[in-house]
């Protein structure tokens, strides 16, 4: 699997956008702050979100003043991809051979 989700961040962005659809920028900022109990530097935020976008895996528009993003066929097949790998580690650990 190549590294496109190498950062919990970007993985988490994904898993947000599969369950919420389409998302703007700052509802998608909020909700991993909500999640991480702590504050995102805008910089840091948009920069994850931007090579989701540079990498195809998340598409950006614009509707009125804001940008919203939503996960692209490919976002939607990595991260069912990485759900398995999860799933299956997971198997692993509860049964152990």
């Amino acid at each position: 699997m190549s590294k496109w989700l190498q950062s919990g961040r970007r993985r988490d962005i994904c898993f947000l956008l599969a369950a919420g659809g389409e998302l703007r920028g700052q509802e998608l900022k909020s909700h991993l702050e909500s999640h991480y109990d702590d504050r995102l530097e805008p910089k840091s935020f948009y920069g994850s979100l931007s090579a989701l976008v540079d990498s195809g895996f998340v598409e950006k528009r614009t509707e009125g003043l804001h940008d919203v993003y939503a996960l692209t066929d490919a976002g939607e097949k990595r991260l069912h991809d990485h759900y398995e790998w999860v799933r299956e580690c997971l198997e692993m650990v509860e049964n152990p051979e």
